[in-house]
């Protein structure tokens, strides 16, 4: 049969409208997946692109919406030439439910209801006074560890691989540049991650708080006290994570800040170990000395662990124990996993919550290390120490209602 000049086009066109209507069950599955994706991951938020670093971003006391899932009022530095848009984490997956976590702090006993509103079983720690808590205003700040990030961006620790076998007394002085590291945008936005996770947790506690996010560098400049004022301090509260690195100038200023009254709270483990110099025109960090070795500029060589480990006990309460050398906790309200965690090592540390640490014995030298949530009255002020690495935990509802209670017992403006 022959075939009219019209017949292949037509065919054609057939073909094209039936896989067309083949696919187009998985275009409208594609579709959906776009509209009702999930918040951004971790790695997703890792790989995002930002702007110049800034140094120092504001959240209002006005913006207090926790059912919103969007912060949109971060508002960059004159450094930053693009604010911050970040997700922002629920408080658990079904706020009907109860916390099963009761907290005991100096007889108080907290729980939380679906409200979030804490209900104190005290007998003269009534509802009326949470409500005066909840109406107080606290200034609290969150210190991004941006330091550490650039730190461990294919940084030193490619370095500290690279010449692990090196023995004590020989310097090196090849691939010195891996002891430099330029601080990227991608470092601030990972260390920020977890600092921003807190923002409903203070916010529940202290609707009316002022919360400013700070980096190391902000530490180290003396952002944390009022100008002209004798180096008072401009914050209630100072929060700290994975400050594993950090310059002298930084450590001098924190241990100022508690001396001059303020309340320190360190989520994770593994903090004040190295001692690194910040170039403020080059935003680049360089270790100086600590995590086992020195640098001068011109070589590097084996040398202490800890950079001060005896001042930090002095004031701070607690010194980093090992990596991954606790096996598990038999008091583990959280799920937590061990892996860098505080060791308890002043005589006036008021433990809060110990999580009795396992041990392999071949690593316990004396005494069996106390691992643990501690105070320590430091002058006029005084160090809370979570005695873990919280970061990993930081969406865990349980350790989300922990946290909370600390606030309420040591916030300075909260306490009634």
């Amino acid at each position: 049969m022959k075939m009219s000049k019209y017949t292949a086009p037509a065919m054609i066109i057939v073909i094209l409208i039936i896989t067309i209507v083949l696919s187009l069950p998985q275009l409208l599955l594609n579709k959906n997946r776009l509209l009702f994706a999930e918040p951004a991951t971790l790695h997703q938020f890792k790989n995002m692109r930002f702007a110049k670093p800034p140094i120092t971003s504001r959240i209002s006391a006005n913006n207090n919406n926790n059912s919103t899932t969007l912060l949109k009022s971060l508002s960059s530095s004159s450094n930053a030439r693009s604010s911050f848009l970040i997700v922002q984490r629920g408080r658990g997956s079904n706020n009907s439910t109860k916390s099963s976590l009761v907290v005991t702090l100096n007889h108080r006993y907290y729980t939380y209801t679906k409200s979030d509103t804490p209900k104190s079983s005290h007998e003269n720690n009534n509802n009326n006074n949470i409500a005066r808590m909840l109406n107080k205003n606290i200034d609290v700040a969150l210190v991004a560890p941006t330091f550490t990030a650039a730190a461990y961006d294919n940084s030193f620790y490619t370095f500290y691989k690279l010449y692990a076998n090196i023995p004590a007394g020989r310097n090196v002085t090849s691939n010195l540049n891996l002891l430099s590291r330029k601080i990227s945008s991608q470092d601030v936005a990972v260390a920020h991650f977890a600092m921003l996770k807190l923002i409903n947790n203070i916010k529940s506690i202290a609707p009316k708080s002022n919360i400013t996010l700070l980096t190391d560098a902000s530490i180290d400049n003396g952002s944390i006290f009022m100008k002209n004022h004798n180096k008072s301090n401009a914050y209630d509260v100072l929060i700290l994570g994975h400050q594993e690195y950090v310059t002298q100038k930084e450590y001098n200023n924190i241990k100022q800040f508690v001396a001059n009254g303020g309340t320190l709270i360190i989520l994770d483990g593994n903090v004040f170990f190295a001692e690194v110099k910040y170039d403020i025109h080059t935003q680049t960090v360089t270790l100086v000395k600590g995590h086992w070795w020195a640098f001068n500029g011109k070589s590097a060589w084996k040398s202490v662990g800890e950079r001060w480990k005896q001042e930090t006990s002095g004031w701070m309460g607690s010194n980093y124990l090992c990596y991954q050398c606790v096996s598990r906790f038999t008091n583990d309200p959280f799920e937590y996993r061990p892996h860098e965690e505080q060791y308890v090592t002043n005589q006036n540390d008021t433990i809060v919550m110990n999580y009795n640490a396992v041990m392999p014995n071949h690593l316990i030298i004396h005494t069996k290390p106390v691992i643990g949530t501690y105070e320590l009255n430091y002058q006029k002020g005084k160090v809370v120490a979570l005695g873990i690495y919280s970061d990993d935990i930081i969406s865990n509802n349980k350790f989300d209602k922990f946290f909370d209670s600390l606030l309420l017992k040591y916030a300075p403006k909260v306490t009634v």
